[in-house]
């Protein structure tokens, strides 16, 4: 029987045990240097250590877990698919970006650094994310090693987060049905690829593929639209990050869609109560393997990941 769902932690506690278990190993394969390039690999560190939920790599671990899938191909996988997420905030809080300046209570590495070591350390960060994961140590067939960099290219790319980006870059979106196009690119992809990577290593069917990826997707939306209620309606401390709305042809007005602006606060509430109870449904076929992730929706959109 795979992956037997019985509660040994408390949802908290489980996340709490995977971000020790990642922080530790991205500790471990992020690069130390004492040269002059020892500013480069301190930011590098600063962006992809730092606090967080973790819960890309959570829901890569649990869902390894869900098919009895050794630990370590999968830890090296979430490792990647973190240095991936870290690399696109440091570049998101750049000028020509959202210009953050501070984010889950600490300077933004542009302001804790500067701007072009915080562009090199994301791509630095971005670039260790495909040596990680093309390393032996990921997983012994080189095939395999392969498909999970070709998933996380996709996911990371201008079919990915890359051009989700672009999309929210050019300007305010004004249906529903583009802004959840522009988000499930630039939120969603990099959440589907922490299930996509252990279902490549688990040779899993295409039924279950389909369940995961769709949990992933409606999740990636839900999430999104809780942060855009938050930057409406919250405050900074709350959300752990400070925002600068541009628009990429410096013209006025929001920059960039956003779900209340679209639907009023009442219906993108709305909107979110559904898409949970929809997310959920997409793990019945799992019954108690399941059972992390599927309470993993409520602790997901209680804030910021």
């Amino acid at each position: 029987m795979r992956g037997a769902g019985v509660k040994a932690l408390t949802l908290a506690e489980r996340i709490s045990e995977t971000a020790d278990l990642v922080t530790v190993a991205l500790d471990q394969l992020l690069p130390r240097a004492d040269g002059p390039e020892s500013r480069l690999t301190e930011a590098m560190r600063y962006a992809a250590l730092g606090p967080g939920k973790r819960l890309r790599p959570f829901f890569a671990l649990e869902t390894a877990k869900m098919f009895d899938l050794d630990e370590r191909p999968v830890l090296r996988a979430a490792c990647a698919l973190e240095c991936i997420h870290a690399y696109s905030i440091v570049h998101d809080d750049l000028p020509s970006m959202s210009g953050g300046e501070a984010r889950r209570g600490r300077p933004t590495v542009r302001r804790a650094y500067d701007e072009a070591t915080a562009l090199l350390a994301g791509d630095a960060l971005q670039a260790i994310a495909f040596e990680i994961l093309a390393h032996p140590d990921t997983h012994e067939d080189g095939a395999v090693r392969s498909e999970l960099i070709r998933r996380l290219a996709l996911a990371a790319g201008a079919r990915g987060l890359c051009g989700g980006q672009m999309i929210d870059l050019l300007g305010p979106r004004e249906d529903v049905g583009g802004m959840a196009r522009m988000q499930r690119m630039k939120t969603g992809a990099l959440i589907a690829c922490a299930f996509e990577m252990p279902l490549v290593l688990a040779r899993a069917s295409e039924g279950e593929r389909h369940a995961l990826v769709g949990f992933a997707q409606d999740l990636g939306l839900a999430y999104q639209i809780l942060g855009d209620l938050l930057e409406v309606e919250g405050d900074e401390e709350l959300l752990g990050r400070s925002h600068r709305r541009v628009r990429i042809d410096g013209g006025p007005g929001p920059a960039k869609s956003n779900y209340v602006e679209l639907l009023g606060a009442k219906a993108a509430r709305e909107r979110l109560g559904l898409l949970a109870a929809q997310t959920k449904a997409h793990l019945d076929p799992f019954g108690e393997r399941a059972v992390y992730l599927r309470d993993s929706v409520d602790f997901m959109l209680e804030g910021p990941a």
